[in-house]
């Protein structure tokens, strides 16, 4: 960490994001305390391009096997999550 000095203690760590500074462990009943993600540099996640190429490649075919695929409802309809950490929609009604 950039400007602290770590001093080892000979065995391995686990931090966990506790929301407090005294609280040590893993409590499941904790209050939220934010998302904990390593996306970036080193700790990018390795499943993330092979999502993306399962991604492009289940697309792809499904356009080319349904070429009239569309909504079935307006696009301003379409009601986004705003209720998990996850981006998305709740629900995408299409028709061909």
């Amino acid at each position: 960490m950039p400007g602290k000095r770590c001093r080892s203690t000979g065995r391995p760590r686990t931090a966990i994001r506790t929301g407090s500074p005294t609280r040590t462990g893993l409590d499941v009943r904790r209050p939220v305390a934010g998302h904990l993600a390593f996306g970036r540099g080193i700790h990018q996640c390795l499943g993330q391009q092979l999502a993306r190429i399962e991604l492009r490649t289940a697309l792809g075919t499904l356009l080319q096997r349904f070429p009239g695929l569309r909504l079935a409802i307006p696009a301003e309809q379409v009601r986004m999550r705003s209720d998990m950490e996850v981006y998305g929609v709740h629900e995408l009604p299409v028709t061909w």
